[in-house]
């Protein structure tokens, strides 16, 4: 196996995939490319990357490797400055975007060349964005898709798979087609519908201000998902258009259909919409990472008394686990309080509800 990686594009992802090969590689040389200075600096700093390079053409000229960890849109350019580069014989050039059919396309202006284009799918992001916010354990138990022409050689397949078992990922092959189908079901049009739900509360609450106050709690996280970039997610859905046209039109149907169950006091029909969905949701695996990041969110009920706060923070320091967010859910005079504790990992969850519960407190995990 060669031992230089190039990585295009300094972000989460890029990073995190650096981090990755180094573990598993570590006498790969990697070299980071970014278009921001400052990124670049950063990960050199962090030993995100080994080296840096000023140039597109000078990082891709001896990689074994190169990954474009790039928007899809940003991801094509690159591909096409790629095509017209004198790249190293039997080079693997991969890349990280959220849809694969436009990046395939675009990849066979790589043919003749004697390098191999596989696409590439880490399912896995966090809500930090960043090459500061990178981690050895991004993609840990995350689907991580390849899209690979069908006349790809199998060894090719299993150099590259060697060259990110440090991710830690599970493997999976689709075509571009069904992949950015599955990507559309449960990633893109899910952000659509977020974003639509964020739009409405903006409009409603031009004329009742209260509305954003109350929407801090349970709206605030069910539309968590519209705070991704928008740069990125119009990439996305501009890429994936015949999918989410065709995802928008049955959505719209069936809000239609429920329109309708409303406007004839349809009991029996809404309960059944609700007791489908209730019964669907609950069936979908609980300890597997799928398309959208999850929140590892452990709820403490805790007493209405000067300090506990403290107490339970204290107590999951004094044992190292971190948190990444705290927030006080519900606390009145008298009654008990409930804290909303989120966690990097699963794991750290785990920890952390087994210690609180060990100190008396009912810590548990949401349905």
């Amino acid at each position: 196996m060669g031992k230089r990686v190039f990585i295009a594009g300094l972000g989460l992802i890029g990073g995190s995939l650096a981090l990755a090969v180094k573990k598993e590689h570590p006498q790969a040389q990697i070299t980071g490319f970014d278009i921001n200075n400052r990124v670049v600096k950063t990960a050199l700093s962090l030993d995100v990357i080994d080296r840096s390079c000023s140039s597109l053409e000078e990082g891709a000229a001896e990689a074994d490797l190169i990954i474009i960890a790039a928007p899809v849109g940003q991801t094509v350019t690159l591909i096409g400055e790629l095509a017209k580069l004198p790249l190293k014989k039997g080079a693997i050039i991969t890349d990280v975007g959220s849809t694969k059919k436009s990046v395939c396309e675009a990849a066979k202006a790589l043919n003749g060349m004697q390098v191999s284009f596989i696409g590439g799918h880490p399912m896995a992001g966090s809500h930090k964005t960043g090459v500061e916010a990178s981690r050895l354990r991004l993609f840990e138990n995350a689907y991580y898709i390849f899209t690979p022409y069908e006349d790809e050689e199998e060894r090719t397949m299993i150099r590259l798979q060697n060259w990110l078992k440090g991710t830690k990922a599970r493997f999976i092959r689709l075509t571009p087609d069904t992949h950015d189908f599955f990507a559309g079901t449960i990633s893109h049009f899910p952000h659509i519908v977020a974003a639509g739900l964020v739009h409405e509360l903006r409009e409603e609450g031009k004329t009742e201000p209260v509305l954003n106050n109350l929407a801090a709690g349970g709206f605030r996280d069910i539309t968590r998902i519209a705070s991704a970039s928008p740069v990125m997610w119009r990439d996305i859905l501009l890429s994936n258009r015949e999918v989410l046209l065709s995802l928008i039109d049955k959505w719209q149907m069936r809000m239609s259909t429920v329109r309708e169950l409303i406007e004839k006091r349809d009991e029996d029909g809404l309960f059944r919409f609700f007791e489908t969905a209730k019964q669907t949701r609950d069936a979908l695996p609980v300890r597997k990472k799928g398309a959208i990041p999850s929140f590892y969110d452990l709820f403490v009920d805790v007493p209405d008394h000067p300090g506990v706060i403290s107490d339970v923070t204290g107590i999951l320091a004094k044992k190292e686990i971190s948190l990444t967010n705290i927030r006080i859910l519900e606390t009145r005079e008298d009654i008990t309080g409930v804290l909303r504790l989120s966690f990097r990992t699963e794991q750290d969850l785990l920890r952390a509800k087994a210690l609180l519960n060990d100190h008396l407190y009912d810590a548990y995990e949401a349905p």
